[in-house]
């Protein structure tokens, strides 16, 4: 076992606890950090903040810019500082903004320039400096440490870092110590490798020369564009302040180069609304390929969830107590390892289960299907001259029809479910599938499918007969649901009570909701459903749609439907459908339109499944940033662009005219480059 496997085996050993519970609502508790005029911690808010895409030298650019985003909800502004010259100039760019009635607190954000940020502590609210390269420039090189050379390494960081700690405390500037999953320093990656484990070791080097100083005004962040890793080390990050004994610091909670749009909010949503869901994160900021005044309304509509969570959910515990397995331990502590993904042990039912990806089920409850185009918006396509169906890579896997059976046969790649009062009246038993509620399961023993069959529960209902019950089911996948406001945790603690009682049926999450806009539905149930596939936690997700009167309406919906739930698969990691963009969000050091740029490679390669496309504005984002990327196209200059294969750089300082082609000719010299299909 490696060194880093064997502390994170330790740390389960000494329980999972990093939240304050894992059943009921309740936030964790934090010192206050003083940031201007808005203070941060859990006595206050979580806030809402973003960060400036212009260039940091166009003073009256970045002030109209930051005044947007301040009209649009942002309660903090960063803006970055690459070098002297920014780091003064921020003086001028608040001095404007006090001129004007704007008061927002503002934030340097550093990368490897020690001087920048001790300059900007002494002008601006906050300071951001990444540990990764604070101290450190990266070889990319492995090196075996003994103690004292390791010791010694710590010395040369405190010697680098001490100067802007006494600055911020005479000050009075707060900072944020941010580690990122992509820009690990080469003597954290010796010795921890590129784990989250290695991401909190990252920040508690400079944070225990903080707390030695008794400097305390500090904010932490943990943040990765792989959810499961952001996710993983912030929820790491708090156990081991409890167990050193150090403060309870607030949290900045972000997925880094979550892309744009609708993947970029979803992705968000995974990342940042599972911790929010246990309690955790004190700031929010999305970070979308976009104008940085559409991010705020994002983290906005997140952390709005939270404003009475607690006075409205439900205690899960109190369902139902005949529960075999309720016990106050189970409040706190998970029987997963939450610290690293491995996917809940399940048999394989049908193509639900054991080795095989997540399922989506489509609700077509509402849509009587007679015609072949009713399938298009799901992904199935019938071509009439050949008389046969194709798929896209977003075809879903089976379609909920209720009780309006589908007037025509179904293509081979799709199959129907039918609730149970309906499908026992088909004469096809075989090709479609029974729905169950507890009661009918109960009652139609003699009558089931011969090798697939869904069942509809509630934690409520999972007592000790229903366990006695489904311990000795082969061939059924259960479907829970909830009404609780606070629902992934009490979907959650369903989980643990199957893994509790050795109960290894595939679980269909399903979710429904009221009438919601679009971004909301997609926020809201990648946050519900993403939080547990991050834990390895289900086997399908049907989303339910809200009752509407037109079937066009309906048929249009289910479009949407049906790509936010492969998107929340994609984002939690669980099953690649589609290209994936790790792109940065913009700064004042991006060189190049980051949005026009993403938007022409989405155009020419979106039809790659599975491959990652790493798309950064500067060298600041580049290797780092796109850790898991499998290809890069980076800012070096005007105009020109260095292309990676993973880490490695490809081709450099290739004209932005012909980048993208140079990039499709690395693939191709790959054999993953395939031309696409535009059915």
């Amino acid at each position: 076992m490696s060194s880093n496997n064997s502390q994170v085996v330790n740390l389960i050993e000494n329980g999972n606890r990093y939240a304050n519970s894992l059943t009921e609502y309740s936030r964790r508790k934090t010192i206050t950090v003083n940031i201007g005029d808005v203070p941060m911690g859990s006595d206050f808010p979580i806030r809402v903040q973003s960060m400036t895409t212009i260039d940091t030298m166009d003073t009256i650019g970045s002030v109209e810019q930051t005044i947007r985003m301040v009209e649009s909800g942002c309660e903090y502004v960063r803006i970055t500082a690459p070098s002297v010259k920014e780091a003064q100039n921020l003086d001028n760019i608040r001095k404007e903004l006090r001129v004007r009635g704007y008061n927002v607190p503002l934030v340097a954000d550093i990368h490897f320039t020690p001087n920048a940020a001790e300059l900007a502590a002494r002008l601006v609210e906050k300071v951001r400096i990444n540990p990764g390269n604070y101290a450190d420039k990266k070889r990319f090189e492995t090196i075996d440490y003994t103690e004292s050379s390791y010791q010694a390494e710590l010395d040369r960081i405190r010697d680098k870092f001490l100067p802007l700690v006494n600055i911020c405390k005479e000050y009075g500037t707060a900072m944020r110590i941010g580690t990122n999953h992509g820009s690990l320093s080469d003597r954290i990656l010796s010795r921890y490798g590129d784990t989250p484990l290695g991401m909190v070791e990252s920040a508690l080097e400079f944070l225990r020369i903080c707390e030695d100083e008794n400097y305390d005004n500090i904010v932490l962040s943990m943040k990765a564009s792989n959810t499961q890793v952001m996710v993983e080390a912030y929820r790491l990050l708090c156990k081991k302040l409890n167990e050193e004994g150090l403060k309870p610091y607030p949290l900045h909670l972000g997925v880094t180069e979550a892309g744009e749009g609708e993947d970029g909010r979803i992705k968000s949503a995974v990342g940042i609304g599972t911790l929010l869901e246990d309690g955790l994160g004190d700031t929010v900021r999305v970070s979308l390929t976009e104008d940085p005044e559409l991010e705020a309304p994002v983290a906005k509509a997140l952390i709005d969830r939270y404003s009475n969570r607690k006075e409205n959910s439900k205690l899960i515990a109190n369902f139902n107590s005949q529960l075999t397995t309720i016990n106050s331990q189970l409040k706190f502590d998970s029987p997963i390892n939450p610290f690293q993904y491995h996917r809940r042990t399940t048999h394989e039912v049908a193509n639900f289960g054991g080795h095989n990806v997540p399922r989506v089920i489509a609700d077509y409850s509402q849509i009587e299907v007679s015609e072949h185009d009713d399938l298009k918006t799901i992904g199935h396509f019938y071509l009439p001259l050949p008389d046969k169906w194709t798929m896209n890579d977003l075809g879903a896997d089976y379609i909920y029809t209720a009780q309006n059976p589908a007037k025509f046969m179904l293509p081979m790649g799709l199959k129907e479910i039918l609730d149970y009062s309906i499908w026992k009246e088909q004469a096809d038993k075989i090709n479609k599938i029974p729905l169950f509620s507890l009661n009918e399961f109960v009652e139609s023993t003699a009558l089931k499918h011969e090798s697939l069959n869904f069942l509809k529960l509630s934690l409520a209902e999972l007592d000790e007969k229903t366990i006695s019950l489904l311990k000795v089911e082969t061939k059924t996948v259960l479907c829970v649901q909830t009404d609780n406001a606070h629902a992934m945790p009490e979907l959650r603690r369903f989980f643990f009570e199957l893994i509790e009682n050795k109960i290894t049926l595939p679980v269909v999450i399903l979710r429904e909701y009221e009438n919601l806009p679009e971004s909301d539905f997609q926020l809201f149930s990648a946050t519900d459903c993403g939080g547990l596939l991050i834990d390895g936690l289900g086997d399908g997700i049907l989303l339910k749609m809200p009752e509407l009167s037109s079937k066009s309406e309906l048929l249009a919906l289910s479009k949407s439907y049906n790509s936010t739930a492969f998107g929340i698969l994609q984002a939690a990691r669980t099953r690649m459908s589609k290209t994936e963009y790790i792109s940065c969000p913009s700064c004042g050091r991006t060189l190049f339109d980051l949005q026009e740029t993403t938007a022409m490679i989405r155009k020419r390669t979106e039809h790659l499944k599975g491959v990652k496309i790493g798309i950064m504005g500067c060298i600041v984002n580049g290797p780092g940033e796109m850790a898991d990327a499998d290809y890069g196209y980076v800012g070096v200059g005007k105009d020109k662009i260095s292309l990676y294969r993973g880490q490695e750089v490809v081709k450099k300082s290739v004209h932005s005219d012909n980048a993208v082609n140079e990039l499709i000719e690395i693939m191709k010299e790959d054999g993953i480059w395939f031309e696409p299909n535009n059915v």
